[in-house]
């Protein structure tokens, strides 16, 4: 058998992750892989002697065990929130509100730019901002001036249609991921970083970053102010400049398998799991807000999450173990 090294290799850069998970998977649970696209991964087949299955990568969702409902539940930030709260999970709160007046019509009052602005200082001129229904860090950033907020509705309503407002909260934060009940792994987030080479500035660097992240279709780390004199520093060889905010791996952080130090926290992740209804998922959150481990948080929940890390990590029998639920879960093998 190959390993999971071997099957990485064998695949254009460009070939989902999940495309050469579930090929190894069938390879070891002696199930059919085709790829169906040309090539391309986007569209595959699973097949069992007796039943075939399609699976299809970008936005379309690779956990067929989360139902329809569940998924779009989830997916949407302010509907999560609320039905977190009236399960008695603590979240970040917030408020939604929308960047085009199409649908105006349709919708309630208190929802619009105006709206966002008042709100905004409500939250004492500051808050975090990101696309109601938006993935990957994109456009997630905290916002400290109206200008600047502003500024973040021209740009964001090139790509979305709604944005979240939430008070800014600090805490160590972790990714909780379940099967059911089952924490299958926990993980700590780090932010992005810029290392440093001795010769570049602070600002050359983080112009390079922005263009790495902008040809990755994902929105700028941060605006940089002109006059901000300390990013014309040069950050000696080896030294980290981080950059705060977000920390999705797809953005430039980074992330370590390490549970959290309370226990609550994954207890806090299953119960998450069982209020939206999802059977596979990955739970954002913020633990020892303040310092204390047992104030914790829940950002999001994410109803098709990535699992390079466990690539990465050379846990390829975590990442059997969730393929494996997925297949039984569809009937193309036993329980």
């Amino acid at each position: 058998m190959r390993s999971l090294r071997e099957f990485r290799s064998g695949k254009p850069s460009s070939y989902p992750d999940q495309s050469v998970y579930a090929e190894y998977a069938c390879s070891e649970f002696g199930l059919a892989f085709q790829d169906i696209d040309g090539g391309t991964g986007f569209v595959v087949s699973v097949a069992s002697k007796t039943r075939s299955i399609h699976f299809g990568a970008g936005r379309c969702s690779w956990y067929p065990q989360n139902n329809a409902t569940a998924s779009t539940l989830a997916s949407d930030k302010y509907f999560t929130n609320k039905i977190l709260e009236r399960a008695g999970i603590p979240t970040l709160g917030g408020e939604y509100f929308f960047l085009h007046d199409r649908h105006r019509a349709h919708r309630p009052a208190g929802h619009e730019r105006e709206d966002a602005l008042e709100y905004f200082r409500k939250l004492g001129a500051t808050a975090f901002v990101k696309p109601l229904q938006g993935s990957r860090g994109d456009f997630a950033q905290a916002v400290h001036d109206e200008v600047s907020l502003v500024r973040y509705f021209g740009e964001a309503s090139r790509y979305y249609d709604s944005i979240l407002l939430q008070p800014i909260v600090s805490g160590i934060e972790y990714r909780v991921f379940l099967l059911d009940d089952d924490v299958v792994y926990a993980a700590r987030k780090y932010p992005p970083f810029l290392p440093g080479d001795g010769v570049h500035s602070i600002r050359d660097l983080l112009i390079a970053h922005n263009e790495t992240l902008q040809s990755r279709g994902l929105s700028p780390a941060s605006a940089m102010p002109d006059r901000d004199t300390s990013l014309d520093a040069v950050l000696p060889k080896g030294e980290r400049w981080e950059i705060p905010g977000r920390m999705n791996l797809s953005a430039g952080g980074t992330m370590a398998l390490e549970a959290p130090r309370a226990e609550a926290a994954l207890s806090l992740a299953g119960k998450t799991a069982g209020a939206l209804g999802l059977r596979v998922t990955a739970v954002d959150m913020f633990t020892d807000i303040g310092g204390d481990p047992l104030a914790i948080r829940v950002i999001e929940a994410n109803s098709n999450p990535s699992i390079r890390l466990l690539e990465d990590s050379g846990r390829s029998d975590l990442i059997l173990k969730i393929w494996r639920h997925t297949f039984s879960a569809m009937g193309l093998l036993g329980v």
